[in-house]
């Protein structure tokens, strides 16, 4: 099993969980349940997490997730997992962008962070390793640590790559906060939105039965909404830049709008863009010619916005 993760491609055997269907009959009634199992140690809390990811999708786009009804840990044995939804027929290939984006932007927009900051109240898997969501208002912060995690598990993974490591630290140097902080300064600010984490073509299907848009296998966390588009800068998906042009088109780009193709480019983390990003902004932030002042804000601020989009 392949895994895409930062600016490498692993072409490792990872098997993380096993699913299953199961029929139950219920008198003269049947229903059927989907069953997700995880019997690696180091893996058992991608249970938790997606439950907790599915249930909070669910609130905010119920006609388009799953609503998750329980995990918990094989009996007398914490090591293994277990996470329970109900089966849905689902068409595996994705919805016809025009349904889809209304979907994505319902869960952008009118979602709210519990504690009005960027993060997860557990711990999402992005794949194999874990992401860090502990809560920050800071999101150049809460991105740049991520990096870092993911850099180090593909170091870990693959061995060190000292060429890699010096391009990272110098984008990190850079090419982040010339393109992150201008989010949250100048009187410019990004609310933290629900975002799936992983909105690739597998996570992306549609019901049989419904005709609507489904998602799944969350990694979710609060975040800058342009980060779920993450997995789109790759040509070879059905949901990609098309798409990217279209969520530009009906729910809007983020100030400064003239680094929405760069800050798209960015989530990719893919190592050829990063370093034609850095031949872009080889001066770092102080290539920014706009108002850096930072811009203070609450959760209350956040919920207006909602509110005035409704």
């Amino acid at each position: 099993m392949g895994q895409t993760h930062g600016a490498l491609t692993l072409t490792l055997p990872i098997q993380w969980s096993t699913g299953l269907r199961i029929d139950v009959a219920v008198g003269d009634e049947e229903k059927s349940f989907f069953a997700k199992l995880i019997e690696r140690e180091e893996f058992v809390g991608m249970a938790e997490a997606e439950y907790e990811g599915q249930k909070a999708i669910s609130a905010v786009i119920p006609e388009h997730a799953v609503e998750p009804i329980a995990w918990g840990y094989y009996e007398g044995d914490r090591t293994k997992a277990w996470f329970l939804t109900h089966f849905r027929n689902l068409v595996p290939r994705p919805p016809p962008l025009s349904s889809f984006l209304p979907v994505v932007k319902k869960l952008h927009q009118e979602s709210v962070s519990p504690t009005g900051k960027f993060g997860f109240h557990v711990t999402p898997f992005y794949g194999p390793p874990p992401m860090i969501v502990s809560w920050t208002d800071n999101w150049e912060k809460f991105w740049t640590r991520e990096f870092r995690s993911g850099l180090e598990y593909v170091q870990r993974m693959r061995g060190e790559d000292p060429e890699l490591a010096e391009i990272a630290e110098e984008f990190i140097d850079k090419v982040v906060p010339r393109l992150l902080r201008p989010l949250q300064t100048g009187g410019r600010n990004i609310k933290p939105s629900l975002c799936h984490g992983d909105l690739w073509d597998g996570n992306i299907q549609i019901d049989w039965d419904t005709k609507k848009p489904m998602v799944f296998d969350p990694c979710p966390f609060y975040g800058h909404c342009e980060m779920d588009l993450q997995c789109m800068r790759s040509p070879r998906y059905v949901v990609g830049l098309d798409f990217v042009k279209e969520y530009s088109k009906g729910v809007g780009k983020s100030e400064p709008i003239e680094d929405f193709d760069d800050r798209n480019a960015l989530y990719a983390i893919a190592k050829e863009e990063m370093l034609r990003l850095l031949d872009k902004h080889p001066n770092g932030l102080a290539g920014f010619k706009g108002d850096l002042t930072p811009t203070v804000t609450t959760k209350a601020d956040h919920v207006a916005v909602i509110e005035a989009k409704l």
